[in-house]
């Protein structure tokens, strides 16, 4: 096993080394780089200066001499190709990206004036509690849903919550989060939880109790949005999973020897039918804690790794594009490796060396 995790962890080079170089390629060909972002920043300000000059009586010459001035001077676009990095070749900028990525050395970002680390940690904790309380909702619903409709396979209850996860999961998030604040966040019914952020403006003054009281206050309609999609693949996944273990010899054989309903479920199925699940643990994390909850953020304004990825992108801040594209590129494999060492903690049966051999 030793050497499986080893050689798993080898070719996590190259496969992030790939991703970061396919995508540095496609953001280096878009139209409307920083300099660019920069320049039209520039001459957004200068015509906002030359506007006020003309509304205030500015006499022509001043006002003439604001217009003609608005071309670019070629040596202002040299030295912001050299403070952001532009005056070398692509290929040395990739490598000394992917080195000091090596040593998580993100640089600054171009528009915000300050590291990529510290932005990057300062939104963590928002995506962190969003992500971490979707998931535990989304488990511990689907999987007891999903092993009670495969029991009662068939049945009414089986149809009629069947229909409901899938009208869920045809919802999108966004969606439903609109209408969780027209009808909960004083939209136009019932003004029951807030509309905006994690926490309550006097968080500092309130007692241990009431803190986190005010935390689950704010985080209920931003979870809920993120989860309701989540049910449906997980129910099913769940339910299809203990059916065909259910119909399996051992567990025919089980229930042969006397063995009870409960002990041949959750003695004999829920270990094997559990395996797919776990596989599916990596992608499902990575999905809700980082791409699902984009719009979510924006929505309830939570200031999370999402929010920043997407205003990175706008803004053509590549510091902040490459950087969250490399701690989620790296984090995604950290996770489908720890998958497949929860299959052989949950099935010892289960050799990854011997099969790839």
């Amino acid at each position: 096993m030793g050497s499986y995790v080893l050689r798993r962890l080898l070719l996590m080079i190259p496969t992030l080394l790939g991703i970061m170089l396919l995508n540095f390629v496609i953001v280096q060909a878009a139209p409307g780089g920083p300099i660019d972002q920069m320049l039209a920043r520039f001459e957004g300000l200068q015509s906002a200066a030359s506007t006020r000059l003309d509304a205030g009586g500015g006499d022509t010459v001043a006002s003439g001499e604001s217009r003609g001035s608005r071309g670019v001077d070629p040596r202002l676009i040299e030295r912001l190709e050299a403070q952001f990095g532009f005056d070398k070749p692509p290929h040395e900028r990739f490598l000394g990206m992917i080195r000091d990525y090596a040593t998580f050395d993100f640089g600054n970002s171009f528009f915000r004036n300050r590291p990529v680390v510290e932005l990057m940690v300062e939104r963590l904790p928002v995506s962190i509690s969003l992500g971490l309380w979707t998931t535990l909702v989304v488990y511990l619903v689907s999987i007891p849903l999903g092993i009670r409709k495969a029991l009662r396979h068939g049945s009414r209850f089986d149809v009629w919550s069947s229909g409901l996860v899938i009208v869920g999961y045809a919802i999108p998030g966004f969606l439903f989060a609109i209408l969780l604040i027209v009808l909960f966040a004083g939209g136009s019914y019932f003004s029951v939880f807030p509309l905006r952020g994690l926490t309550s403006p006097n968080f500092d003054e309130l007692s241990a109790l009431g803190k986190v009281g005010d935390y689950f206050w704010h985080i209920t309609l931003p979870v809920l949005a993120s989860a309701i999609g989540s049910f449906a693949t997980l129910t099913m996944l769940t339910k299809n999973s203990f059916l065909d273990e259910v119909h399996k010899q051992y567990v025919l054989t089980a229930r042969a020897k006397g063995a009870s309903d409960r002990r041949v479920l959750y003695g004999h199925v829920f270990r094997n039918a559990m395996l797919i699940i776990i596989a599916g643990l990596p992608s499902a994390l990575v999905g809700i804690f980082f791409t699902g909850s984009l719009l979510i953020e924006v929505i309830f304004s939570l200031d999370g790794l999402g929010l920043l990825g997407f205003e990175a992108v706008m803004q053509r801040d590549y510091p902040v594009i490459f950087g969250t594209l490399y701690l989620y590129t790296l984090i995604g494999l950290i996770l489908k490796l720890i998958s497949d060492l929860t299959y052989v903690w949950v099935d010892p049966r289960i050799d990854f060396a011997t099969r790839e051999s």
